[in-house]
């Protein structure tokens, strides 16, 4: 790999910004394509499902033999809320290789005995989030059924641009949700990325049960096209 290519490639990275580095088995010719780039790029639909799926690989194109090495960050969950469903989601999402953060003011639900080996912030959204460098690579979950504390985090979360981004409560619960958010400044677009009820409808009834529905709709979420609809929506 050529210095320059290799110098933009961990400039990349270093920011949590995926690239795929592209390369002619045959002549050995390389060129970076950065994520922003790819829906112009000729191999756009091949760029967009290997970094969907996170995965390096050989295609053809044009009878050319071509690698795509594939740099993605790594996925990161941000859960809104030390409670029960938390509890059953953090390690489960850790099962599926993301970073998992649990933010909550109240100290007596985040507690290491009750997440142990996950990182706990004690505070408030607007303190505990700006040091998580919530990004494009996180899924966001708001669990608290406090609009004190759910509400700003969610309106940072779609600041941020976070690939998904999920809100527990009732269709009326949820509804009431939007029209504080509206009245917070948030536009209808941006609302429209918040899945309410939160997971996909599997029937849980459990914690540990919509954990599971909850981390399917992520799944889903981040393998699937943009446009890929999701099925049915839970009432969590």
């Amino acid at each position: 790999m050529k210095q320059n290519t290799l110098a933009e490639l961990n400039a990349e990275r270093a920011a949590r910004r995926a690239v795929i580095v592209v390369t002619d088995v045959v002549s050995g010719d390389q060129r970076l394509i950065k994520a922003a780039d790819i829906a112009a790029d000729p191999l756009h639909d091949d760029l967009d499902r290997h970094l969907r799926m996170g995965k390096s690989g050989m295609i053809e194109s044009d009878s050319k033999k071509l690698f795509l090495n594939v740099y993605a960050p790594t996925a990161r969950l941000v859960i809104i809320g030390a409670v029960h469903i938390s509890q059953a989601l953090a390690p489960l999402a850790q099962s599926l290789d993301y970073d998992v953060f649990v933010v909550d003011p109240r100290t007596a639900f985040a507690s290491p005995e009750r997440f142990p080996d996950v990182p706990l912030f004690a505070d408030w959204p607007d303190v505990a989030l700006p040091p998580l460098n919530v990004d494009r690579y996180t899924a966001f979950v708001a669990l608290t059924h406090d609009p004190k504390i759910d509400d700003p985090a969610l309106l940072h979360a779609l600041e941020r641009d976070c690939f998904y981004i999920g809100a527990l409560g009732s269709r009326k619960t949820h509804a009431k949700r939007l029209d504080r958010l509206k009245a917070q400044g948030a536009s209808d677009n941006s609302l429209a990325r918040i899945h309410a009820p939160i997971g996909l409808n599997i029937g849980a009834v459990s914690p540990s049960e919509i954990a599971v529905a909850i981390m399917a709709e992520i799944t889903a979420r981040l393998r699937l096209p943009a446009d890929a609809p999701l099925k049915t929506k839970s009432a969590a």
